[in-house]
């Protein structure tokens, strides 16, 4: 009966939007016999039921797409035929209906001279311009004072508390430097250009610094009229779902807002050029999830962003999106993975990978999800150097060296099940125990060490239990994640919490070898390494407090990154009979971790150099300098360049091996380019190999930027190979730059300095801009080391010739 009362509505409402048909024309609707199953609902359709195909033609085709076994059966029910009829009909209707309405809605506009929207998809509401945000300063040591920050007009506003106060509106393009202080993170100086005057600086207290600096480099960089960006924002998040769907909402995750070092409300609604996401026990469809971050990042942020790549491996997933203007700045992109489950057979276990180039700069991102149980430490550094030997990510060139170098940018991060090195008693004690956030008080039982462990949670003292953190230990002994960073640990362990809830820790875990007492760890972490003299700047480090559908708590950074772009030379190379660009060696020492005693010679790599073999440009949009420089200068030597045999050779110490190579073997290398703003941002591969074997003793990475000038410059650095210390190296290198290629100009990420001690800023800035030398990130609590070499033995670098 309510088949029969809809289908009487909905033919009634058709009627109402067919036109009357005059005698003479030909029906309004003919109904034809379709050609394919996905046709037959068509079957019973008409507007009107007197029309279309007789019942019983319609039954002789529903025969022929009906399994044989089923043809019997409703030729023997005439009800059930007649539903299915009705059915159809209903289903015809509906779709008749829309097109009906529409067609009838688009006369009606035309006739009225109306504006239609797009019927397929709403447009997206024009992004919000971001508000005008004002902060409470202290000017001097007693005055107070109103900053407003307008980064839509490019301006700041300067307004002293008190009478006669006097409103001072200073231009984006008048800020010439801004400069924090590393010994009072609250204090900003504003270095301002004046007309006929000299620079002029002020100081600024704030409570927190953070916001205010966001904001204008912001401002910087919308009114930098670049047609390429220099400096880009990166999100990333890693989170275990525990195999449960996500929320409705991941808005405090895509936010980075919670725990920790977040965004505030004046930084949190501005959109990242790229999101990372990585997930593990992650029990969604690959299509369901990526169109699931889509849609959220969408509403948040009112910005269609376009996928650039998906890997997976069984649960462990990683998606990276960029905004549609970036779409074509990313190119050579690859994905991987590598699976170290049972056996490195399954899956369950392993990383995910994806690389790619965003114009000139290449970017690597690994999620990985490595082995669980307190006392497999010893395996979660093997999975760690398996993923580095076996996740083919970057240049196929690069193949023979460290993973961890083949990219200007790694971002590493997944669930990394690292435990607390401490023995857990398991005798329990009955007490009441706070929950993470002191948020009230539930009876539990707990071992009295856990106990003790809760207590630090609860009065924020992490740093004693990062003390004992195995992934810091780890680093420590330079086992795993060498030379890599790490944002300060300032919110809770995300691990494992009561589902529902944040608020409670489980404590007790039922296994097949019986109960597992779990304290609360920092499972899930993010980690980066970059070369030497780039910009990478973590501005927020923290976990959600709302998201409670998994025992963990996901995970956010954001980083702040300097990118380059394809560089075009005022006059081509060759062009003119000035002398080239060379980088040249005075000398250079290794020493080695090894018995051999092998004859070595190393070898050097760098798309900046003659003769090195260009890829073509994949993926869509520009691959920065390589791609220009193949279309414009297309070369032809793919030989890698190489020293000759080792000079110098000692092995007194027991298990190290001395090299050493005098200026006359080693090779003098020419850039492609000899403009010093080009060589800035170059980087130089040395890998050390045996003159037998031809196999790699170590790897290492060498900037071009301080090297530039007339006299050479010393460097030294640690050999790293398959994610091991295998050595160090030493030298003294020189960059010449032709004197009518010395001009170069400021970045965007470099009119933010960073000063030890409050002096004031130079007065002109050198020919080539010093970046903050970038501090080797350790973990807060361990001591650091004496010397820069973490093992004795390189003692013999010291005053030893």
């Amino acid at each position: 009966s309510e088949i029969d009362f809809a289908l009487a509505g909905l033919e009634t409402l058709a009627r109402v939007f067919d036109a009357p048909v005059s005698p003479r024309s030909p029906a309004r609707e003919q109904v034809s016999a379709p050609t394919a199953p996905r046709d037959l609902h068509i079957l019973w359709c008409s507007p009107n039921p007197q029309q279309g195909i007789p019942q019983s033609s319609a039954t002789v085709l529903l025969q022929n797409y009906i399994h044989p076994p089923l043809q019997g059966f409703l030729s023997s029910d005439p009800d059930l035929e007649l539903l299915l009829n009705k059915i159809s009909t209903v289903n015809h209707l509906l779709s008749s209906l829309e097109k009906k309405v529409l067609k009838s809605l688009q006369e009606t506009v035309t006739r009225h001279n109306l504006a239609l929207p797009s019927m397929a998809m709403a447009p997206l509401p024009p992004a919000r311009p971001l508000a005008v945000q004002n902060f409470e300063v202290k000017v001097g040591k007693s005055q107070h004072a109103a900053l407003m920050v307008d980064v839509e007009s490019g301006t700041v506003t300067v307004t002293k508390r008190g009478s006669g106060s006097q409103e001072e509106v200073i231009p984006q393009d008048k800020i010439l430097q801004l400069i924090k202080y590393q010994s009072v993170q609250s204090k900003v100086r504003l270095v301002c250009a004046r007309e006929n005057q000299k620079s002029l600086s002020r100081d600024f207290i704030f409570p927190s610094a953070r916001a205010f600096c966001q904001l204008l480099q912001l401002m910087k960089i919308q009114h930098s009229n670049l047609d390429e960006p220099e400096i880009i924002s990166v999100y990333v998040g890693t989170w275990n779902m525990g195999s449960t769907p996500p929320p409705r909402s991941l808005a405090s995750w895509l936010t980075s807002r919670g725990l920790g070092r977040t965004q505030d409300e004046t930084t949190a609604c501005i959109p990242h050029d790229i999101y990372v996401v990585g997930t593990q026990e992650n029990s969604l469809g690959d299509r369901e999830w990526v169109e699931f971050l889509c849609a959220s990042l969408k509403t948040l942020m009112a910005i269609d962003y376009r996928v650039v790549a998906l890997q997976c491996l069984w649960s462990i997933k990683i998606v990276v999106l960029v905004k549609p203007e970036h779409q074509r700045r990313i190119s050579h992109v690859h994905t991987s993975s590598v699976k170290t489950g049972i056996a490195n057979t399954l899956g369950n276990k392993g990383a995910v990978g994806v690389s790619f180039l965003f114009n000139g700069t290449s970017f690597g991102f690994v999620n990985c999800h490595l082995a669980s149980g307190s006392e497999k430490t010893h395996r979660r550094n093997q999975n760690y150097s398996d993923i580095l030997h076996s996740l083919a990510l970057g240049d196929k060139r690069l193949g023979g060296f460290d993973l961890t170098l083949r990219f200007t940018h790694l971002f590493w991060f997944g669930d990394l099940n690292y435990r607390l090195d401490m023995d857990v008693q398991v005798g329990p004690c009955s007490c009441q125990a706070e929950d993470s956030r002191g948020r009230g008080a539930r009876g539990v039982t707990v071992p009295s060490l856990a106990q003790d462990i809760l207590t630090h949670i609860v009065k924020k003292e992490f740093q004693a239990l990062l003390a004992v953190d195995q992934l810091n230990l780890e680093r420590e002994k330079n086992k795993v994640f060498l030379r890599f960073s790490e944002g300060d640990i300032s919110f809770p362990p995300t691990y494992r919490y009561e589902r529902g809830t944040r608020d409670t820790y489980v404590w007790q875990k039922s296994k097949p070898t019986g109960m597992q007492i779990n304290v609360p760890l920092w499972y899930d972490r993010i980690l980066w390494k970059s070369h030497l003299e780039t910009h990478v700047v973590c501005n927020s480090y923290g976990c959600t407090d709302d998201i409670v559908t998994s025992d963990h708590s996901p995970v956010f950074a954001t980083f702040e990154v300097g990118v380059t772009s394809q560089f075009v030379p005022k006059e081509a190379p060759g062009s003119s009979p000035e002398a080239l660009a060379c980088i040249e060696w005075e000398s250079i020492e290794v020493m080695l971790k090894t018995t051999s005693r092998s004859k070595c010679y190393i070898e050097f790599h760098s798309y900046c150099l003659e003769g090195e073999e260009l890829s073509p440009c994949v993926g869509g949009g520009c691959g920065g300098d390589l791609a220009w420089l193949e279309l414009c200068f297309p070369l032809s030597l793919p030989e890698m360049q190489r020293s000759g045999e080792n000079t110098f050779q000692n092995c007194d110490i027991p298990g190290f091996l001395k090299l050493g190579w005098s200026s006359k073997h080693l090779p003098v290398l020419n850039p492609i380019l000899p403009d010093l703003e080009y060589l800035g941002d170059q980087h130089l591969l040395l890998s050390v190999k045996g003159v037998e074997s031809c196999e790699s003793f170590g790897e290492c990475c060498l900037a071009l930027r301080p090297a530039i000038g007339t006299t050479a410059q010393q460097f030294e650095t640690f050999l790293f190979h398959r994610g091991e210390e295998t050595g160090s190296v030493r030298g003294w290198m020189r960059v010449r730059v032709p004197r009518g290629r010395r001009g170069t100009r400021e970045r965007l990420y470099e009119w933010i300095s960073f000063e030890e001690e409050d002096a004031e800023a130079a007065a002109e800035p050198p020919v080539c801009p010093k970046l903050p030398p970038q501090r080797l990130s350790r973990p807060r609590s361990l001591p650091e080391p004496t010397t820069g070499y973490t093992n004795p033995a390189y003692f013999i670098f010291e005053g030893v010739p």
